[in-house]
């Protein structure tokens, strides 16, 4: 489920509206959605609402064929275990930076806080827990097929969101 990784710092990008509240020059707000993390990454179905949703995004064209999109601004995030009801909200608002190769993949990097979304066997090859939300630099490459060829964090987790809501 390489889409999850890139949840966090998307968060709707593709749905983005005319830029309010004084951006300009081509900033315009995201639309963080509603979403449901399934239970094969905790172990329970997890509801993630965004009671805090002022992020920025801003796409850019490279001479090479890619496409960089910007993000920042303010978003966090409520994570809440459907079954018992119990919830946390977080800071995940990166910064974080896109690009989306001309062949298809695409690189994402992210600074500050942000989420991250890993299947189980993503979270044992890549080290970290399924659901969290990470402090540092957390960089995630795709191939052209949305596989996840690499997840590093040079930084550290801040919160195993899993654990926190078992």
């Amino acid at each position: 489920m390489a889409l999850g990784a890139l949840l966090g710092l998307l968060a709707g990008v593709v749905t983005a509206t005319p830029a309010l509240a004084g951006r300009r020059h081509g900033w315009e707000l995201v639309q963080a959605k509603p979403f449901t993390v399934p239970a094969s990454f905790c172990g329970f179905k997890i509801g993630v609402t965004f009671p805090v949703a002022k992020e920025y995004a801003k796409l850019l064209k490279a001479s090479d064929g890619s496409v960089i999109t910007l993000v920042t601004g303010s978003l966090r995030a409520t994570y809440t275990n459907v079954s018992t009801g119990k919830a946390i909200t977080e800071n995940v608002s990166g910064p974080g930076k896109i690009i989306a190769h001309a062949d298809g993949s695409a690189t994402i990097t992210a600074k500050g806080h942000n989420e991250n979304f890993l299947t189980a066997a993503q979270a044992k090859r890549f080290g970290l827990p399924p659901v969290s939300v990470t402090a540092g630099a957390l960089t995630t490459t795709l191939a052209a097929d949305g596989t996840e060829t690499s997840v590093t964090l040079k930084g550290h987790v801040l919160v195993n969101v899993c654990a926190a809501l078992a």
